[in-house]
């Protein structure tokens, strides 16, 4: 369901993705908006969930996962059971970072981040292998990354 925003909403969503740090302040100014009206209509597009949050973007690489992994997963039935219990497992992995449906030939893709390529491989036939409704994993590793963009084109 798309949400209706005019050019203010835009231009503080763009702000914000950019900084999310900024004071309600500098936020106000971007917009020419004074600091009520800019803190009110960042609550709003809190509350109808247009900001679903604010994360701090980390360097793998820093925090010892720098093993990136997409893995293409295959379900042994097309079932709303099977899925829910597929979703429901990988949901609980701290390594699982995305989850998403796919079409094609597989039913779902991950993206599973590991310290090392032994640390996946136990993922995979441990965490991954206990799910019983996994007929199928294909791995692919990512070797270079060369940009990830987190920010959306908002226009």
């Amino acid at each position: 369901m798309s949400v209706n925003l005019d050019a203010k909403d835009k231009l503080l969503l763009n702000a914000l993705q950019h900084n999310a740090r900024l004071s309600n302040a500098s936020l106000a100014e971007k917009a020419n908006l004074s600091d009520t009206p800019c803190l009110r209509r960042v609550k709003r597009l809190q509350d109808i969930g247009v900001i679903s949050g604010y994360h701090a973007a980390l360097d793998r690489a820093q925090v010892d996962l720098s093993i990136l992994v997409y893995a293409f997963i295959k379900l042994s039935e097309n079932t709303a059971t099977a899925a829910h219990l597929f979703e429901q497992h990988v949901e609980s992995e701290d390594q699982v970072i995305s989850c998403s449906v796919i079409s094609g030939s597989h039913d779902y893709l991950l993206e599973i981040v590991a310290k090392d390529l032994p640390s996946y491989e136990q993922f995979a036939k441990h965490q991954l292998g206990a799910c019983k409704v996994i007929s199928g994993i294909e791995s692919t590793i990512v070797l270079k990354q060369t940009f990830a963009k987190r920010i959306l084109p908002i226009r």
